[in-house]
């Protein structure tokens, strides 16, 4: 199995659109960088789990899990004419983009950046690394226990 992060601005897709989402299941559509979507068509499997990360928004940090719930496929949105993530570029034969369903699997409090940083055994967790800007990085199984840890101790009662 493999661990995940998954970024999303909360203001387009959050933990709560997902678990309220029709079987509990979304595209993780929109990734435009090269080295995420190798991630998804490459390496995520189905069965995998991610942290659903809420990014660029007041209070950034981990506020959910989800499993990934399909092989990648293509990403409608870069033939969407009026999508933000419309690409000219992209060919229905030969498209560019790629996404992978997510399934909800639970919500969790929000764990921040700063308690992350706090934590020794995360320090090399890409996520928390200075200038990585990528929306899905790979997650140890060292970092995934970790962190399974922290949201489960005391600061979760």
């Amino acid at each position: 199995m493999g661990y995940w992060l998954m970024k999303s601005e909360p203001d387009e897709v959050s933990i709560d659109d997902l678990a309220a989402a029709p079987g509990r299941k979304l595209p993780w559509f929109g990734v435009r960088n090269y080295q995420a979507r190798n991630f998804m068509c490459d390496q995520m499997k189905v069965g995998d789990l991610a942290f659903f990360y809420h990014s660029s928004c007041p209070k950034p940090g981990i506020a959910g899990i989800c499993k990934i719930a399909s092989a990648a496929y293509p990403d409608a949105t870069q033939f969407e004419r009026g999508s933000p993530y419309f690409d000219a570029a992209s060919e229905p034969d030969n498209p560019r983009w790629l996404n992978v369903d997510v399934r909800f699997v639970r919500k969790t409090r929000l764990l921040g950046l700063d308690e992350m940083r706090s934590r020794a055994e995360l320090a090399d967790m890409l996520v928390l690394k200075r200038g990585n800007r990528l929306s899905i990085t790979p997650v140890s199984a060292a970092h995934w226990v970790a962190i399974e840890e922290l949201l489960a101790g005391p600061s979760a009662r």
